[in-house]
C-alpha cells in the first residue's frame, strides 16, 4: 500500500520509493468490500468506507488516498473508487477540493459521538434557574485569553514543557502569591502555594493527608456545600455537621463534635450568606490552636462583595491553623479546572507528595498562561467586570422579589452570587410552593437542600443563584415564582 507509517492518511511522493506498504487497519475494512462479486463491488465499497468513517476508525480530518493508489492497493478498478469518493462526499463523510485531495469530512464528528454520553451537569432547560454556584460563562474574557495565550506560545521555553513543579510552575505561585496577598490579605508563601484542578481537589487532597495522620472525621458547616461528604468519603475520612447560628459555626458544638478539622467559608457563607463575626472568627482559631487543628477555609467567592471592601481572609490571622482555597471557577469558568491552596508549613510535604502521586502536577501551559493573566492585570479587571456585572443583577433580583412577592426578606450580606429569599408566609407550604414552581419551569432550591438544620419558624427560604442570569430573565423568573406562590395562596 502506498500508504506510510501508522497514519493511512499520510501517503506522498516518498511512499513509492520506500516500497509498498502493507494495508493499515483502516484499508483492511475495505478488503472485504473489494473481494465482493463485481455486482456488489462499489456499493458494498461505499458502506465499508461509510461504516469505517462513522465508527471513527477513519477520524475528522483524516487524508485519503488517492483514487489511484487506492484502486491499486484494493485491487479494483479507479472508477470505483472515484465513484465511492463522489458518493460520500455528496453525503457530507468526505470533504475535497481541486488540487488539496479528499478528507474525511468534520460533518461526521456529530454523528460518530453520538452514542458518547456526556456526564457534565448541564443546566435543567427550564425558563429561569435559580440554582446557585454558576457564573456567567459569557463573561469570560475570550480576546484577552487568546492574546495570553499566544504570547505565552511565544515566550515557553521548550523545557517549561515537561512534567512541572507538583505545586505549580514557580512563575505562577509567584503571581498567586502577590494576587491573594494583595486582594485578600493572605500570608502568602509561593513555597506553600500548591496549584490544583480547583477546591474539590484541594479539599480531596487535604482528606487523603489528614486520614494518613489519623483523623477518620471533619467538621462542615450545617447548611453547607452538599458536596463535601463524598469528595472526603472518596479519601476515607467522614464529616460531621457542626450547626450555625447568626454568627458562623456554634462553637459548642465544635467543641463538642471531637473534631480536630473543619471546613469553612468565613467571608460569605455558603448558603446562607452571612460573614462570620470578628468575635466567631476569633474563637474558631482559638479552638484550631487549642486542639492543634485546621481550618479548611474556602474563599470561594471572597472577591465579590458590593457594599463594601471584602473582609480580609482568615488565613491572614494565623497562617499556621489555617489551610486557604480558591480557584478561578467563579471569577473566569469552572471548566478550566484551575485553583490554588496555601497551606501550614507542617503540612506542605505531605500535600506536596500526595499531589505528585495523584497527578503529577496541572498542565503547565495552562499555569502558564494564567500566570501571565494574572501579571498583566487582566485578571484584576475580570473581576472589576464581574462584580459590576453581579451587583446589577443582585440589585435586580432583590427589586423584582419587593416587586412581585411584597414581603419577602432578603437575608445575608450583599456579597456572591446567591441570595437567601424568606417568602411571605402566604407562599407556604414548602413542598407545595416547589412543586407549583416546578410546574411554571422555575428551579429553585430551598436551603433545606443543603443541610440537616432548620429554622424552626416554619418558613420558606430559598437560595437563589443570580450570577448566570440576565437581568429580563431573573425578572421572568421572579415573575413566574410569584404566580406559583399565588395559585398555592389563592387555592388554600
Amino acid at each position: 500500500m502506498t500508504s506510510s507509517g501508522t497514519n493511512p492518511g499520510a501517503a506522498g511522493p516518498g511512499a513509492a520509493e520506500a516500497g509498498v506498504q502493507p494495508p493499515s487497519a483502516a484499508w483492511e475494512l475495505l478488503l472485504p468490500a473489494a473481494s465482493a462479486p463485481a455486482r456488489a463491488r462499489g456499493r458494498g465499497l461505499q458502506a465499508a468506507l461509510r461504516d469505517a468513517i462513522r465508527s471513527g476508525r477513519l477520524a475528522p480530518g483524516t487524508r485519503m488516498p488517492s483514487s489511484r493508489d487506492l484502486a491499486t492497493d484494493l485491487g479494483v478498478s479507479r472508477g470505483l473508487i472515484t465513484e465511492a469518493y463522489e458518493q460520500l462526499t455528496a453525503e457530507g463523510y468526505l470533504r475535497s477540493g481541486r488540487g488539496a485531495g479528499t478528507w474525511v469530512g468534520g460533518a461526521v464528528r456529530a454523528a460518530a459521538t453520538a452514542g458518547v454520553r456526556d456526564l457534565a451537569p448541564r443546566p435543567p432547560g427550564t425558563r429561569a434557574d435559580f440554582v446557585a454556584g454558576s457564573p456567567d460563562l459569557s463573561l469570560f474574557p475570550r480576546a484577552a485569553w487568546a492574546a495570553a495565550q499566544r504570547g505565552v506560545l511565544a515566550e515557553l521555553p521548550h523545557h517549561m514543557l515537561g512534567y512541572p513543579d507538583p505545586r505549580g510552575i514557580p512563575r505562577l505561585r509567584t503571581a498567586l502569591a502577590e494576587l491573594l496577598a494583595r486582594r485578600r490579605g493572605v500570608v502568602a508563601d509561593p513555597e506553600r502555594i500548591i496549584v490544583c484542578s480547583g477546591v474539590a481537589q484541594a479539599v480531596t487532597l487535604l482528606g487523603f493527608v489528614l486520614h494518613a495522620r489519623g483523623e477518620r472525621s471533619v467538621g462542615v458547616e450545617d447548611p453547607g456545600s452538599p458536596d463535601l461528604g463524598s469528595l472526603f468519603a472518596s479519601a476515607g475520612v467522614g464529616t460531621t455537621a457542626l450547626p450555625l447560628d447568626g454568627e458562623g459555626p456554634a462553637i459548642g458544638p465544635l467543641r463538642d463534635s471531637g473534631v480536630r478539622s473543619a471546613v469553612t467559608t468565613p467571608s460569605h457563607q455558603f448558603p446562607s450568606g452571612i460573614a462570620y463575626s470578628p468575635a466567631r472568627r476569633t474563637q474558631l482559631l482559638d479552638w484550631a490552636r487549642s486542639v492543634d487543628g485546621l481550618v479548611i477555609e474556602d474563599d470561594y467567592d471572597g472577591d465579590f462583595r458590593y457594599d463594601r471592601a471584602p473582609v480580609g481572609a482568615l488565613q491572614g490571622l494565623d497562617p499556621e491553623h489555617v489551610a486557604y482555597t480558591g480557584s478561578v471557577s467563579k471569577s473566569l469558568a469552572p471548566g478550566l479546572r484551575l485553583g490554588w491552596m496555601v497551606v501550614p508549613a507542617g503540612l506542605t510535604d505531605e500535600v506536596v507528595e500526595r499531589k505528585r502521586y495523584m497527578d503529577l502536577g496541572n498542565p503547565a501551559l495552562d499555569q502558564a498562561l494564567l500566570a501571565r493573566f494574572v501579571e498583566r492585570g487582566d485578571y484584576d479587571r475580570q473581576l472589576r467586570r464581574c462584580q459590576r456585572a453581579y451587583r446589577e443583577r443582585r440589585d435586580t433580583l432583590v427589586a423584582a422579589l419587593h416587586a412581585h412577592l411584597p414581603g419577602s426578606q432578603v437575608t445575608g450580606i450583599a456579597a456572591g452570587l446567591h441570595v437567601i429569599a424568606r417568602l411571605p408566609e402566604r407562599c407556604g407550604p414548602q413542598e407545595e410552593l416547589l412543586e407549583r414552581a416546578e410546574a411554571a419551569e422555575v428551579t429553585v432550591r430551598p436551603l433545606t437542600h443543603y443541610g440537616t438544620s432548620g429554622s424552626g419558624d416554619g418558613a420558606v427560604r430559598l437560595v437563589l443563584g443570580y450570577a448566570h442570569l440576565p437581568p429580563a430573565r431573573i425578572v421572568e423568573g421572579v415573575r413566574l415564582l410569584a404566580r406559583a406562590a399565588h395559585e398555592g395562596a389563592t387555592r388554600a
